[in-house]
């Protein structure tokens, strides 16, 4: 585990994440994520949640809170670790419509990130990993940084202290979740 990597999700998100109701990560990437876009290049990695003012309008469920965006200086709560169990790109749209009930985003915007066309990324296609969550016993406040800003998927954190954390779903549970991920996920014919 790198302790230093924070992933940017947004704020809905990542409480779907925390408290089991989502279990994948859809992405096509940030502006700002490099000449060959997006990937799931870590394996484990910290939540952390970003205050996109149009949040609502993109999820089917989940509270969405209108919060300001970060001001530097404001103090970033960090609950939730996460593992890239299983990660794939799919140019399927019909193996990425079986995922909706692993996530809350709507279907137009998963079908507006896959058509999207840009960093790397040809349109009928979209990144997806099943993740394994895991609650951070103590949670990790850290001021926010300009370091932490743009339209970026992954950014660099200062040293966690020691971590304690519990995972969100069950072992068994997430197993079953895992199986059936892999099956409709499953790039091979």
């Amino acid at each position: 585990m790198d302790p230093t990597i924070g992933f940017k999700e947004w704020q809905v998100v990542c409480d779907a994440l925390a408290d089991g109701t989502q279990s994948i990560i859809l992405r096509k990437g940030g502006i700002h994520e490099g000449r060959d876009g997006f990937s799931f290049a870590h394996d484990s990695f910290f939540l952390f949640p970003t205050r996109f003012h149009a949040q609502a309008e993109h999820v089917r469920e989940g509270h969405v809170q209108a919060l300001a965006e970060w001001q530097v200086g404001d103090a970033v709560r960090i609950t939730h670790r996460a593992e890239a169990v299983h990660a794939v790109t799919l140019t399927d749209w019909q193996k990425v419509a079986a995922l909706a009930p692993f996530h809350i985003l709507t279907e137009a915007t998963v079908r507006d990130r896959f058509d999207w066309q840009g960093k790397g990324m040809s349109s009928g296609s979209i990144h997806v990993a099943l993740v394994r969550v895991f609650k951070l016993n103590e949670p990790w406040e850290l001021p926010y940084t300009t370091a932490f800003g743009g339209c970026r998927s992954w950014i660099k954190l200062p040293p966690a202290l020691a971590i304690n954390e519990n995972p969100v779903i069950a072992s068994k549970k997430f197993a079953e979740i895992a199986k059936i991920f892999e099956e409709l996920a499953s790039v091979t014919a």
